[in-house]
């Protein structure tokens, strides 16, 4: 056991400074295939919950939704959601019949095991009306 310590130790020490020298690359979850979004219109709180028609995690920052009438609001969220841009799944839970900016959403992992995961919970920020470029 004496032996396998200072093996362990290196281990570990090796794979800190993996992760520092990931840090230092700028790895700060957001992507740059983000589809631009032109601002045309100011933003909201919320959104009505029978409107939204389809949402797109672009990266752990940012979700576009789809409305009726084919309205795009982008949602930037105030804090970074670790693993939102991985896994592209979140879910919410409200008593209102709108999604708020004072909202929580819950990343989920979808696994082969007995059902989703819940990953951690993010803040919503305003929906701002745009038009994504193509």
């Amino acid at each position: 056991m004496k032996r396998m310590t200072p093996f362990l130790i290196a281990g570990l020490t090796l794979a800190v400074a993996g992760c520092t020298a990931n840090a230092k690359q700028g790895n700060d979850g957001h992507r740059a295939d983000i589809p631009k979004a032109k601002v045309v219109g100011k933003p909201v709180n919320c959104i009505g919950l029978q409107t939204i028609r389809e949402s797109q995690v672009r990266d752990d920052w940012t979700i576009d939704f789809r409305t009726n009438g084919n309205q795009w609001y982008r949602n930037t969220l105030p804090n970074r959601c670790f693993s939102l841009g991985f896994e592209r799944a979140f879910s919410y839970s409200t008593s209102l019949t709108q999604l708020c900016n004072v909202d929580i959403i819950t990343v989920i992992t979808n696994t082969a095991g007995p059902g989703p995961i819940n990953r951690g919970a993010c803040g919503l920020g305003e929906f701002t009306p745009v038009e994504l470029e193509k």
